[in-house]
């Protein structure tokens, strides 16, 4: 009996949601023989695309590798604006171990692509997560301070780990890493008022004393004229897509503004739709041999 391969998920970020010619370049980059294309998520405020892919080691790292490239060329940060934090055209490269891959083989591969992108393309390399080879760049989000514009000077006292010492001068920077599964989930209020939203990021976010593995932005959303609490969850086991929502519900209410609209940008384990299941069904014993498609004998 043959064993099953060994894949990994990569969702590289790109800092462009809004030119549809350019992420379909993108995506058609990626579309290497070996590895499943299963989403391109964009979203014009954010300017912002995520795209999820799912292979064995070699070919994904060719696809994403072969996306990086069409991405750097394509993209300009000098002329890119938008509500999502971004230090380069290719912004973050996460790879997640999946079936039967471990996390030392994750971050052997975000190695290589790292490698790969200082010296081919000329980026400088921040290595976060779990391949973080510093303590300070283990958050993402300690990784992008400062953004694209203020790379240069960030730069001089916190060098890259790998390649030039100085921004590409289009394409900016980049972080690779390996990491377990997120979800980021958005969460909608009926109000243009972005100071609630930020009370409302504060009180849910881990590190502000709100919830355990949860990350969280507010975001100014125009085009729907509303604000956005933008959420990863980097531990949905512990705190689930119910938990969260929960909370920024109670929070808003508490300041007089109702939940509208929820999303899941990318994509997201089945376990993490149980939870929903659970949760709002009163349902604790429930799993996915309920669903008719999903049962066996």
């Amino acid at each position: 009996m043959s064993r099953s391969p060994t894949l990994f998920e990569c969702v590289p970020n790109f800092s462009e949601g809004r030119r549809v010619d350019v992420l379909d370049a993108i995506k058609k980059a990626a579309r290497v023989p070996g590895v499943r294309v299963l989403g391109l998520d964009s979203d014009p405020d954010h300017n912002r695309a995520v795209l999820t892919l799912m292979g064995e080691r070699k070919p994904l790292a060719a696809a994403v590798f072969e996306s990086m490239i069409t991405a750097a060329a394509l993209i300009d940060l000098r002329l890119h604006h938008g509500t999502h934090p971004r230090i380069g055209a290719v912004d973050v490269v996460p790879f997640v171990p999946w079936q039967n891959a471990t996390m030392e083989e994750a971050k052997e591969l975000s190695y290589e692509i790292g490698e790969r992108a200082a010296r081919e393309l000329q980026l400088p390399v921040f290595y976060y997560a779990e391949s973080a080879l510093r303590p300070e760049h283990v958050n993402l989000a300690d990784v992008r301070r400062g953004e694209f514009e203020g790379l240069s000077d960030r730069l001089l006292h916190d060098p890259p780990d790998q390649g030039p010492s100085v921004p590409h001068p289009t394409a900016g920077a980049v972080a690779i890493g390996a990491r377990h599964v997120l979800i980021a989930f958005n969460v909608y209020l009926d109000t243009p008022d972005l100071g609630a939203a930020k009370k409302i990021a504060r009180a849910v976010r881990g590190s502000s004393g709100g919830l355990v593995g949860v990350k969280a932005l507010a975001m100014d959303i125009q085009s729907r004229g509303r604000v956005q609490v933008s959420m990863n969850l980097v531990d949905y086991r512990t705190t689930s897509l119910p938990r969260a929502l929960e909370m920024v519900r109670r929070e808003a209410e508490r300041l007089g503004f109702r939940v509208v609209e929820s999303e899941v940008v990318g994509l997201m384990p089945f376990a993490a739709v149980e939870d929903v299941a659970q949760y709002y069904l009163q349902m604790p014993d429930f799993d996915r041999k309920r669903v008719i498609e999903l049962a066996d004998d």
